[in-house]
């Protein structure tokens, strides 16, 4: 048991960093390229990994389809695409730095949404710690200062979609297994993004056709590898390591983008990151009592 977790710790290191990396990429290619034609790519791209990899698994490719939430597993992929659009769009507008730090909140939006739309039962502590967390959110976008910015709006309204995305994850969890879901919402995304391309397509640079492999390659394996963490591990035990993305994110804004860290961004992140923390520690407590 503790030899899993350790692994699923290692895994879940592994998979933020590639993660963290592909937004690097991601902002670079957003540049110069249209963000809908590389998200469609990037779907592609894992439509095709999974054909392939229905050749070499035990199950059918029926069998492994098969759910009674066909619509529930769809919108999944619907939600993760349109999210995914949206927050590489924000990397042009704020960064990586600025847009992890909002984005880091959702998982305090998941532990909220937990209650009305899981069942979940949350005390007066988490609550208190969700609060918190938000406070930390409206430091980092400083309404006190100026108007909100456009991005950091783009970056609230991420959050929220991914956090939605997360809620009917663990919605569909309780009846399909994690590779059904993991397929599901490749499916969900790809055919999404294609109907968009018809209407908004732009050919990408050829100058960045490398770029361009990379940032699929990493795509697609970063989610395998997220479903095989997953799979090891439970997720209240290795949720609070998805913070490092936020923290190889920054590295990546500050060393390669030339980003900067300010005093707000700092001690919003440091509230937000806190509050989750205390909220997946308690989430854990609750479902391991001494």
């Amino acid at each position: 048991m503790q030899n899993n977790v350790l692994l699923g710790i290692g895994l879940m290191v592994v998979t933020t960093f590639m993660f963290s990396t592909m937004d690097g990429v991601s902002r670079y290619l957003a540049e110069n390229n249209n963000v809908f034609t590389l998200v469609t790519m990037r779907y592609w791209f894992i439509a095709i990994v999974m054909a392939i990899t229905c050749l070499f698994v035990k199950d059918s490719f029926q069998k492994i389809l098969y759910t009674k939430q066909p619509f529930t597993q769809f919108s999944r992929g619907l939600i993760l695409s349109l999210n995914n659009c949206l927050v590489v769009y924000t990397f042009t507008l704020l960064g990586l730095v600025e847009t992890h730090a909002i984005i880091a909140c959702y998982p305090l939006i998941v532990a909220g949404l937990s209650v009305p739309f899981l069942g979940e039962k949350f005390g007066w502590r988490r609550w208190t710690a969700i609060f918190i967390g938000f406070v930390g959110v409206i430091i980092i976008l400083r309404p006190t200062t100026n108007v909100i910015s456009e991005g950091a709006i783009y970056a609230l309204v991420g959050a929220i979609m991914f956090a939605v995305y997360l809620i009917l994850t663990r919605y569909v969890s309780r009846i399909d297994k994690a590779i059904t879901s993991f397929f599901w919402a490749g499916i969900g995304g790809s055919v999404t993004m294609t109907i968009i391309s018809f209407f908004i397509w732009e050919n990408i640079l050829k100058e960045d056709f490398l770029w361009l492999l990379i940032m699929c390659v990493l795509s697609a394996s970063s989610h395998f590898m997220m479903v095989k963490t997953l799979q090891v591990a439970e997720a209240s035990v290795i949720q609070p390591f998805s913070y490092l993305q936020l923290v190889f994110g920054s590295i990546i804004g500050v060393t390669i983008f030339s980003e900067s860290i300010d005093l707000m961004i700092v001690v919003g992140v440091t509230i937000v990151i806190g509050a989750g923390l205390f909220t997946a520690w308690r989430e854990y407590i609750k479902k391991h009592p001494i």
